[in-house]
């Protein structure tokens, strides 16, 4: 977490199912560190532009933006609109990262649709669906992008750097 930063914001599609679950978890969390979680909400492009716009003056300090389908397919847009806006961003794919985004901890897409596949699988061979177990990932990755730090004059800690799975520069 950056230092100075009070306000965190958290990107959300408004129409996603998981939603509401995340802005509890976030929430929790920023408040066992004493930050405050400003939930900005997008459902589309134009309102993507208008969270972005207002999250400065809302005093919004660095963002995690949600592992939604919706904004992931936007994750240009939304590394520009970081850019633009001087807003330090957490993302959950490291895609974000190699577009320009600044960091990404998450699992690989590819594991999930892996498990899809399988999951389908197992399905179509008579597996009933509520015998399959819930998967959940063992392997996080952590994605630097040292360009977009500092571009928003950004200094990483070596101890951090030390950590990533991978630093672009």
């Amino acid at each position: 977490m950056l230092p100075s930063v009070r306000t965190v914001g958290h990107l959300v599609n408004p129409g996603a199912e998981v939603t509401n679950i995340e802005i509890k978890d976030i929430i929790a969390g920023a408040q066992r560190t004493g930050h405050a979680v400003d939930v900005l909400k997008a459902g589309s492009e134009s309102e993507l532009e208008a969270a972005f716009a207002s999250a400065g003056s809302r005093g919004v300090g660095a963002l995690v933006v949600s592992a939604d389908p919706f904004l992931t397919s936007r994750r240009t847009l939304i590394v520009n609109l970081a850019a633009r806006y001087a807003i330090p961003a957490v993302y959950p794919w490291r895609e974000y990262v190699e577009t320009g985004g600044l960091v990404s901890y998450g699992t690989e897409l590819t594991w999930a649709y892996q498990q899809v596949g399988v999951y389908a699988s197992r399905i179509l061979k008579g597996t009933r669906p509520e015998e399959l177990p819930v998967e959940l990932p063992t392997r996080f990755d952590l994605f630097i992008n040292l360009k977009t730090a500092k571009a928003l004059n950004l200094t990483i800690a070596p101890s951090v750097l030390a950590r990533a799975d991978q630093v672009l520069e």
